[in-house]
C-alpha cells in the first residue's frame, strides 16, 4: 500500500468564490490529499485590511470543510513570522505545496517546500472577481 501524497495550500477563503474552487480542485488533482491551512481573524485582516475578514476563521473552517474535494483544515494561529509557517510545514510534511501563479509569497514557499523534499506546484489562476472585488461590489468594503 503506497502512501498518500499530501498537498498543501494556504489561504484566507474569505468569500469563497469559482477562482478559490478553481485552485482547491487543481490543488488535489495534484495528490490524494488536500491539506487547506487557513489563516487567522487577525492575519486576514492584517493581509486584507479594515473590515476583513468577513467571516470569522470559525466559519470559513466550515464552509471549506463542507467541499467534498478539502480533506483537512488547519485553522491556523495568529503567524507572526515566516518561522512559524517554516514550522508548520516541518510538521505536516507534504509532498506538495501548491500556489496560484502570481503569488508574492512563491519563493517563501518554495523555501519552505525545500525544507521538506516537497515540490512546488504553480496552478494557473483564472480570470474572476477576488474576495476584495466582491466584497466591494455589494457594499462591505
Amino acid at each position: 500500500m503506497r502512501a498518500k501524497k499530501k498537498v498543501l495550500i494556504g489561504g484566507c477563503f474569505d468569500i469563497l468564490h469559482f477562482g478559490h474552487i478553481h485552485f482547491l480542485k487543481e490543488a488535489k488533482k495534484k495528490g490524494d490529499c488536500l491539506i487547506v491551512a487557513l489563516e487567522s481573524d487577525e492575519n486576514t485582516k492584517r493581509l486584507k485590511g479594515q473590515g476583513r475578514p468577513i467571516h470569522t476563521q470559525k466559519q470559513r473552517l466550515e464552509i471549506l470543510e463542507s467541499l467534498n474535494f478539502v480533506d483537512e483544515v488547519i485553522p491556523l494561529p495568529e503567524m507572526k513570522s515566516d518561522d512559524d509557517y517554516k514550522k508548520l510545514v516541518a510538521k505536516i510534511k507534504p509532498d506538495i505545496i501548491a500556489v496560484t501563479q502570481g503569488d508574492s509569497m512563491k519563493d517563501k514557499k518554495r523555501e519552505y517546500a525545500k525544507s521538506v523534499n516537497a515540490k512546488l506546484v504553480e496552478i494557473k489562476k483564472i480570470k474572476v472577481p477576488s474576495t476584495t472585488q466582491i466584497a466591494k461590489l455589494i457594499g462591505l468594503d
